[in-house]
């Protein structure tokens, strides 16, 4: 049973009781009632209604988060208990913009936090909403209390209806280790892509306003550009007894009447004198914005069931340990559609929660879930396998690298020609020319992405191009081999070999007179290194005997151990085979999730590594099913994310 709940809205300025929906309700078919699965509501089944997870009731209702791996994870928590410590998340199960129960799905997240001591929590002392994150601190390791230790959290967007334009919600969930006394929490919202870096303790990729990103109005109280937003609640042991709205601005903006919303009087910055700071907000005309419940029974934890402060893995929040809320946008006066004319812009792009010592907006922070991205749909990416013809044009296919399955993909071109329809993830050609496609993530949204290939052709065969392979720059101290194979060598009249300190302007070493061996030829250069940096790049320039001029693949030489080499995945289109290359200060180990091309969990491969260079296979990653794999490569001396295609 899900207890009611009363709200108070409260505010410094203005003498006002706002009653707000605290029963157990439904809102753009999303159960808010403080429990987890689909097709059951207020402890019912039913035949409709969408939520987190599915606990397996029959009916129309669709859980929105991924739970691929779900029973691997938690045979891992009986197996390894070590696994129970570790943060994972998962997105949305459905592609962006997929239209469920005539609603449309924009994204979702579930993170599980880490818990007991751990380096993503806030250290004990001033840190408060309303600093920089750049002045906020964090320990290597540290506990906090059981009331602010946050277990998992939740987050979920999508409209009131199948167009862009109906209603904008979003929900949250949270839960908390401990049930009793009051609780207080922040779903902070950024428009950049801050960033916890573990390894140096500290926030980045923070907007430009102290911090933040500021809302900004022209004189007449028109939105012109959008900034950070928060919404703080806060819980008693019985009750949710506040939800706020607040967005950054400079103070300033306080003293013009915004069109879509209006100011409800509480601002706060970093000290009473600051000019950039957070001002509560309220929806301009009258009714209810939010709601908000937590569990008043134990519920059902969800797919990857709780793992509690002292790592017991259980399937049931306890009572009041689950908090959930729903926010209207639309309402509020503060989705895309209330800044631009496109209601298809993203509302924000990082996602921080926190959790806060008491009710003070200013309190202490104390826990807080590393800043996760949404609305990072993948943009669009043309390819084609072939893209140089001669003595004959054929049918060419080119191809959408990373489709998303409800974007829409429109090809144009004004000097080749298509073959067929032109639209779709892909279009036959048949002859040279520009192709270009842009993406629609919705019918009524506007261009999101656009990119183009072209198709070169050439009547005349006689001189075939001529190839570099196995390119290699063995360093010895000054000294260094510099080796290359040529294919149809016999249509170069000369390499050159080139070298930068910038990957930019190359500078010529040694040319080198092409031999007059047919087919493929072998050369070798013994000459001195250029060493002027950290890192040297090295590369062919071919000129042919037809004036034709190319460039061979750029190696990279690193002058200093101490310089890391990113890790590279290739070759990309993959068929058999998968290799990793990169160079390490240190001797470690890396650990390469896989995931689809929607963000669902396929699997992880650790991997150990050398310092200096290394050129690992990948043979795991071959035996993956064709499609496209976003690959996340995570280590203590490299990360790395990487799309790649694997074709059979």
């Amino acid at each position: 049973m899900i207890k009611c709940l009363p709200i108070v809205f409260l505010c410094c300025s203005i003498q006002m009781v706002t009653g707000q929906i605290t029963t157990p309700v439904i809102k753009a078919n999303f159960g808010i009632e403080a429990d987890l699965s689909s097709n059951y509501f207020n402890g019912t089944t039913q035949l409709t209604g969408d939520d987190w997870f599915s606990i397996g009731y029959t009916g129309s209702g669709q859980f929105v988060i991924d739970t691929t791996g779900a029973a691997a994870i938690l045979a891992a928590y009986i197996s390894n208990p070590a696994t129970r410590n570790k943060s994972f998340s998962r997105l949305m199960r459905q592609a962006p913009y997929t239209v469920v129960n005539n609603k449309l799905l924009l994204d979702a997240v579930f993170h599980r936090d880490y818990h007991g001591d751990d380096s993503t929590v806030f250290a004990s002392g001033s840190n408060k909403n309303g600093m920089t994150p750049a002045m906020w601190s964090c320990p290597v390791s540290q506990g906090i209390p059981d009331k602010n230790d946050i277990l998992d959290t939740y987050t979920h967007v999508r409209r009131d209806g199948p167009n862009a334009t109906d209603s904008l919600w979003m929900f949250g969930g949270l839960s908390l280790e401990n049930t009793t006394g009051s609780r207080y929490f922040d779903f902070e919202l950024y428009q950049t892509d801050i960033v916890y870096n573990r390894s140096t303790s500290s926030f980045q990729g923070y907007g430009p306003d102290a911090g933040h990103t500021s809302w900004k109005f022209d004189a007449a109280g028109n939105i012109i550009s959008p900034g950070d937003i928060i919404f703080t609640a806060e819980f008693s042991s019985s009750s949710l007894t506040l939800v706020e709205a607040r967005i950054w601005v400079n103070r300033t903006a306080t003293s013009i009447a915004p069109v879509t919303f209006k100011w409800a009087g509480d601002f706060d910055g970093d000290g009473s004198g600051a000019t950039y700071g957070y001002a509560n907000i309220l929806p301009k005309t009258a009714g209810t914005f939010y709601s908000g419940i937590q569990s008043n029974a134990a519920t059902w934890a969800g797919s990857f069931a709780l793992v509690r402060v002292d790592n017991s893995v259980v399937n049931t929040y306890l009572a009041r340990q689950f908090m959930e809320f729903s926010v209207n946008l639309t309402k509020l006066g503060i989705e895309p559609a209330s800044f631009s004319n496109n209601a298809c812009g993203s509302p924000f792009r990082r996602v921080l929660i926190k959790s806060r010592a008491s009710t003070s907006f200013t309190a202490e922070l104390k826990d807080f879930v590393a800043p996760y991205r949404m609305f990072d749909y993948p943009k669009v990416d043309a390819y084609a396998s072939t893209i140089y013809y001669c003595g004959s044009m054929p049918s060419a296919t080119i191809e959408v690298f990373n489709p998303i399955g409800t974007s829409l993909y429109n090809w144009t071109t004004t000097n080749g020609n298509i073959v067929g329809p032109a639209n779709g993830t892909s279009i036959n050609v048949n002859a040279a020319g520009t192709y270009y496609v842009t993406q629609q993530l919705h019918s009524q949204c506007p261009t999101f992405a656009k990119d183009s290939v072209t198709i070169l052709y050439d009547a005349v065969c006689k001189v075939l191009n001529v190839q570099v392979t196995d390119f290699t720059v063995d360093a010895d101290g000054v000294e260094g081999a510099i080796r290359w194979n040529a294919n149809n060598n016999e249509g170069a009249a000369s390499y050159m070999v080139e070298f930068s300190t910038d990957n930019k302007i190359f500078k010529n070493v040694k040319t080198v007179p092409a031999s007059n061996q047919p087919g493929s030829a072998t050369y070798n250069l013994q000459t001195a290194l250029e060493n002027t940096g950290t890192v040297t790049f090295y590369r062919i320039k071919i000129i042919e005997k037809n004036g034709a001029v190319k460039y061979s693949n750029t190696v990279v030489i690193r002058n200093s151990i101490t310089a890391t080499s990113a890790p590279f995945i290739f070759p990309n289109p993959a068929k058999d085979e998968v290799w990793l290359s990169l160079v390490s200060p240190t001797k470690t180990s890396l650990n390469i999730f896989v995931n689809d091309i929607a963000g669902r969990y396929i699997k992880t491969v650790k991997v150990n590594v050398n310092q200096g260079a290394n050129l690992i296979s990948l043979h795991q990653l071959a035996l993956q099913p064709a499609g496209v794999y976003i690959i996340n490569i995570a280590g203590n001396n490299a990360t790395a994310t990487q799309k790649l295609m694997l074709k059979k």
